[in-house]
Order: structure tokens, then sequence, then C-alpha cells
């Protein structure tokens, strides 16, 4: 399967023109502040490209970053462009024709972010394999991919490589590709399928029980939508399963409780994190304007409280009384079956 996706995308397709479907584009533009990085990242590592679109939460000023799947290392230079002289980013991809065009330019992207030295390293290698590559335990704030993991053979060994990686309180933030159902195996097989991002996907319900497996108690949706297959032999095969790209933040704090539990707890939010002053957009449940005494569950009380966002919210209440769990937290499919450009707010846990 690695040799099979290393053609695919080191041999088969030469842009990103060449894909089949939308599984593996963006197609929200992005916001001003990374189109103006952007201009400045070397026109073949941007043609070479085949991500979801860079994959990034906030607060990431002097951040340790471990970008899985880096290929070209656009997001990569991106990421470096935000963490800033102090923070470093770290590409891993196992393909060389990838490696060769982000090594290239290093010296080329410090100089265009006004760095003395490059603050991005690119290690050959498998996201299932990290513990071969010399990197620290507990050693990075965050956690990036986008439309990788589904062509792993073992995402049970990726997640729990990016569990044993981060920091307490750090994150996993990433977008990748779920299906509505359990894909056949001989889909599965199929390397068109496969490369193109859809045959490999997980089944949205094992992903959340899987993450929880892996220590991420509480895998927390951010936003989706669902995929469009414009090719009529690729809609042929696999047009019957449903099929969503979908960006989720996976918090690595020991303890987090499987349900959303309610102990009468609430934050505000100060309106201090850059681009968010209004509302602070947490996950798909969770719009938190700025001032409001805002209802949340223990756990995610626990990620605002335990991870680099505590300094951006006040905290009320604690864990004296419990009331059970939050009215809605149910089990159905969580994506949204048509396109909504709009955010999903609500006044308390789910």
């Amino acid at each position: 399967m690695h040799e099979q996706v290393q053609d695919y995308y080191g041999k088969t397709l030469q842009g990103s023109a060449d894909l089949k479907t939308d599984a593996c584009c963006t197609l929200q533009a992005p916001p001003q502040p990374i189109k103006d990085i952007l201009k400045k990242i070397h026109d073949e590592v941007s043609s070479h490209y085949y991500g979801c679109g860079l994959v990034a939460p906030e607060q990431l000023k002097g951040l340790r970053i471990l970008d899985l799947g880096s290929g070209s290392g656009r997001d990569a230079y991106t990421l470096a462009a935000l963490v800033g002289e102090t923070g470093l980013v770290v590409g891993v991809d196992m393909t060389d024709e990838q490696l060769n065009i982000a090594n290239r330019h290093l010296d080329y992207h410090a100089e265009a972010f006004g760095y003395k030295t490059s603050n991005v390293e690119f290690k050959k290698g498998y996201i299932e394999k990290l513990d071969e590559l010399g990197l620290e335990e507990n050693s990075f704030d965050l956690i990036v991919s986008n439309c990788v993991i589904n062509l792993s053979p073992d995402k049970e060994a990726v997640l729990k490589q990016a569990y044993r990686l981060l920091k307490p309180g750090g994150e996993m933030y990433f977008s990748d590709v779920y299906a509505d159902r359990r894909v056949p195996q001989e889909l599965v097989n199929d390397p068109v399928l496969y490369g193109e991002c859809l045959s490999g996907a997980l089944y949205w319900n094992d992903f959340q029980n899987l993450a929880k497996q892996c220590g991420f108690a509480d895998p927390r949706l951010v936003e989706d939508r669902p995929l469009g297959i414009d090719n009529q032999a690729v809609e042929k095969r696999i047009g019957h399963i449903g099929f969503y790209s979908a960006t989720y933040r996976l918090f690595k704090i020991a303890g987090l409780e499987p349900a959303c539990e309610d102990y009468g707890q609430a934050v505000v939010y100060k309106g201090t994190i850059a681009d968010q002053e209004t509302n602070y957009l947490l996950d798909k449940h969770h719009l938190i304007a700025a001032g409001k005494v805002f209802p949340v569950c223990g756990n995610t009380y626990r990620m605002l409280n335990e991870s680099r966002l505590q300094q951006h919210f006040e905290f009320i209440g604690n864990w004296d009384n419990h009331y059970g769990i939050f009215e809605g937290c149910g089990s159905n499919l969580p994506y949204d079956v048509v396109s909504s450009s709009s955010a999903t707010s609500a006044g308390g846990c789910c």
C-alpha cells in the first residue's frame, strides 16, 4: 500500500489538476493573512500541493508543530510563517519526489519570511512509524495533517504515535476524508480510488471509536462538507458511498470523560484571539460569544483550561455537583448532508 501511494503521488500525479475528485482540495478561500503568506511560497512547492487546504487552529506563535504527510512542503512553510522564528515545524513524508521539492527551498522561505535560519525540517518516514524518526516524546504542541491519514494502512498506529508525541494539553488538528459506511475491501484495493483519498477513508463511527481507544477521549468535529465526485468512472465504482471532508481536533488531556457530562460549569471568552475577537469557534457545537457566560460540559471546560487557550477565558464553577449529560449529545451521522457556509452555534455543550 505504501508503494502504491508513493507511485500515485510521486509519479502518476504531476500537479493538482491531475486529481480526479475534490476530496483532496479545499473549496473555501483562505483568510487574507494566509493569502499573504501563500504569495511568498515558492511556485514549485505550490504546484505540487495535493492537500485539503491549510489545516491550522489559532494561537500558533512559538509552537512546535508536526506536519504529517507534508508533501512538497506548502503547509509546513505556511505554518513556519505563522509560528514565527522561535517556533519549529517538522514535516514527515514518505515520497522522495515530494521531499526533494520541499528540501530544495528551505533557505528560500527563511529569506522570504525574514528569518536568519530556517525553522523547518523535513524527515523521510511513515506516519505510522514516527517512533523511528528520533522525535522526542511529549515534545509537540500541535500535530496537523490534511487528507493523509486515510492513505495510511494502519490508522491506529498513526493516532497512537501522535498521542505519544504530543505534550499534555497539546492537540491534533487535522482534516481528512470519512465515509458514511465501511468501504468494501475490493474498493480499498483499487489504486486510483485509494490514491484519490476515497476508498481508504474510515467509516466515521469507526474513526471516533479508534481515536478514543488511542487516548483522545472526546474527538471534536470542527467543520465538514460532503464531497463531490465529478469523474464518471470513479462515481460508477464508489458513488453509492457517501464521503465527507471533516476537520477534527483531538486534545491530549488525560482523564477526559466518554460523554459530555454537566457539572454546572461555564466559561467567558475574553475576545483576545486574533481574527476571532467577536466569537471563538472551538468546534462545530461551540461558537462562544465574547463577554457572554457560556455553559460547557466538563470536557470542554478542561480543553479550554488545560491547553494553550487558557489565557483567553475566564472559568466559572467547579466539580462539586453533577447534573447528568447535556441534552443533544447523540450518535447519528455528525456531518451535514448538504453544503453549508455558515457555522453552527449553540448555547450549551452540544
